[in-house]
């Protein structure tokens, strides 16, 4: 006889409702966020209600949904030490660089944008927001992750396979990708280890064509060790 407890139904939905609200460009109305929960309108106002009294989700005068305020504290508290360590250089990187850079962590099976630095003064950015996540085996942060994955790390991900970039990125100490995660972006990855922590990667993503991505790379690769050193 099975001894697994039973998910909570509701608890799940509630942070799947969080989950479609953090994927979204704009706020959402009330009809728009059952569809994506595929749930009936009323049971999705009762969800949203709860994570209203709670802070996590505000309306606006118009009754449409987005995330609260109270979810930006709880994410402060998220890896906070890497969070802390990572900000100074991903602004100086994205400064440089005059693109948006980040650090995003593996979770479960997917990425997971930790933390974000948009540059100052540049005419166009590519907005990067933290909680932003998509499958490991997209995009260049997925494939710089997975070139440092251990054989025992790969039997935990299951159903999950290592891409032949992959090979090519632990080779080169890189990876890239172009209109993989985003339609018309390019995106440039090298791995961050930090031991006792979920494998990350350092990361930039623009829209510009003929970067070199070489010199990219090892502008974040120098990022990546400040980073590291600052958490041993």
């Amino acid at each position: 006889m099975s001894t697994t407890a039973p998910h909570s139904q509701t608890l799940s939905r509630g942070i799947r409702m969080l989950e479609i609200l953090a994927e979204s460009t704009s706020p959402m109305t009330i009809a728009d966020v059952a569809a994506a929960l595929g749930v009936h309108r009323s049971i999705a106002y009762r969800i949203l209600r709860t994570l209203e009294d709670h802070g996590l989700v505000v309306r606006d005068g118009a009754g449409a949904i987005e995330l609260g305020p109270r979810l930006a504290a709880l994410a402060r508290s998220v890896s906070r030490d890497l969070q802390a360590a990572a900000l100074p250089e991903l602004t100086l990187v994205a400064n440089e660089l005059r693109m948006t850079a980040f650090v995003s962590v593996l979770d479960q099976h997917d990425v997971v944008t930790l933390v974000s630095v948009e540059p100052r003064h540049a005419q166009a950015t590519v907005v990067r927001r933290p909680g932003t996540r998509h499958p490991l085996s997209r995009g260049a942060p997925g494939l710089a992750i997975q070139s440092m994955l251990t054989p025992a790390q790969w039997r935990a991900l299951e159903s999950e396979h290592e891409r032949p970039e992959a090979e090519l990125a632990a080779a080169r100490g890189y990876a890239t990708s172009h209109d993989e995660v985003i339609a018309g972006l390019s995106s440039v990855a090298v791995p961050l280890a930090i031991a006792g922590q979920s494998p990350a990667a350092v990361a930039v993503v623009y829209v510009a064509a003929g970067e070199d991505q070489a010199a990219l790379a090892a502008r974040l690769s120098a990022a990546a060790r400040t980073i590291a050193s600052e958490l041993q």
